[in-house]
């Protein structure tokens, strides 16, 4: 595997086909290498280990190849790029710890966020779980709609700002794909987790002018770095989680961190990516802190 390499992971579901175009899109962005995986391993859970023969096993075979071979189809045709390097790989392994181990190796990971044994509207498969959890580089998930038609490709970016170091990945990864789609960028900071409680009006306007200030102090220094972006700030006293939902319905690509101002060293999600990640319409990518940015 190549540091450089997208790997986009498909199980003949769906999603995970609109998650291999959305890939294909970002790959042919960035100038990188799409990867494209499926596995064919059957989970026993914790009983005794399946054993298939071998026209079961040719079978599996058969219908991987057949998986891959569309996918790859979709890839293709989601991009007008001729430059875009697509390999398919055809695994037995268990896709969970594959794509875990392939994580520390990738420069990105994108699955669809509903595979074949979901079946609920909003139910973030297995997989997705897993590895928006646990992976070590940024995660993509892809929901109903790939979001790359004309139309959806020229809607802003949108970055959650929480003022902490945790969401400086994410939003340096935010102006780096904003710069590649040529289009604005949205940095979203809300400062109250309770929505509706008054503050009396003499301490508002100082509190606004804080955070106002705190989502300037972590937008610092990229706007140097990408003066193509345009960037429109917004500060909001709400929850988190629905005033990205909100702006999300008007943005192309969600990009938020893995953990916010409550989170800690021991959690592997936040709870404001975490209902994001079962709610968003939108393509979202969650960043680790510590993790190197797809830029």
């Amino acid at each position: 595997m190549s540091t450089n390499q997208i790997l986009a992971a498909v199980d003949g579901s769906a999603s995970s086909y609109q998650a291999v175009a959305w890939a294909a899109v970002d790959a042919a962005l960035h100038r990188r290498p799409l990867h494209i995986l499926t596995s064919m391993a059957i989970s026993t859970g914790s009983g005794p280990e399946m054993s298939l023969g071998g026209a079961d096993l040719e079978w599996l075979r058969r219908d991987g190849e057949r998986v891959l071979a569309e996918a790859a189809r979709v890839a293709r045709q989601a991009t007008s790029s001729t430059e875009l390097h697509i390999t398919t790989e055809l695994s037995f392994a268990l896709i969970i710890p594959t794509l875990l181990d392939r994580s520390a190796e990738v420069a990105m990971l994108v699955v669809g966020s509903r595979g074949l044994g979901a079946f609920q509207r909003g139910l973030l498969g297995s997989v997705g779980t897993a590895v928006t959890r646990h992976a070590r580089c940024p995660v993509a998930v892809i929901h109903g709609i790939s979001a790359i038609d004309a139309v959806s490709m020229t809607k802003p970016v949108l970055v959650g700002v929480d003022g902490t170091e945790n969401s400086v990945p994410a939003i340096e990864l935010a102006f780096a794909e904003a710069s590649l789609r040529k289009v604005g960028l949205v940095a979203l900071h809300t400062w109250s987790d309770a929505s509706g409680i008054e503050m009396p009006l003499a301490g508002w306007d100082a509190a606004r002018q804080s955070e106002e200030a705190l989502l300037a102090e972590s937008l610092a220094g990229f706007a140097e770095r990408y003066p193509e972006v345009s960037v429109r700030r917004i500060v909001k006293s709400d929850r988190p989680v629905r005033s990205l939902l909100e702006e999300s319905a008007n943005a192309q690509l969600l990009v938020v961190g893995s953990r916010g101002r409550g989170g800690f060293a021991s959690m592997v999600l936040g709870s404001t990516s975490n209902a994001l990640l079962h709610s968003a319409d939108c393509p979202m990518i969650v960043v680790r802190g510590g993790e190197r940015p797809a830029s």
